[in-house]
């Protein structure tokens, strides 16, 4: 069991893609670029309609995002983060015809 849990957190981060670059765009778009080439942006607009990610509709609060060091997050400093790999995914089911 100890081996089966050890080889699933590996296999876990081998997996996360790590956000190299996060601007900002208008309309609540956020562009994005990971380590392993795949950019562009993926609208996030949506989120300011639910009450936890109100604040966002300030698009001065919006236009100050950031990557989290440590945790690679995508982040706003308010306690307002947004999980890379979502965005990855996200991303790259917009892109698959375009980099095959």
């Amino acid at each position: 069991m100890g081996l089966s849990l050890l080889n699933h957190r590996y296999r876990s981060r081998a997996r996360s893609h790590m956000l190299t670059e996060c601007r900002a765009e208008g309309d609540y778009t956020l562009w994005l670029r990971f380590d392993d080439g795949l950019e562009g942006s993926v609208y996030v607009g949506e989120l300011v309609t639910n009450a936890s990610f109100s604040v966002l509709g300030n698009i001065d609060l919006f236009k100050r995002v950031s990557i989290d060091p440590l945790s690679n997050v995508v982040t706003w400093g308010s306690g307002i983060n947004l999980d890379p790999e979502i965005l990855y995914r996200d991303l790259a089911s917009r892109t698959e015809g375009v980099l095959h």
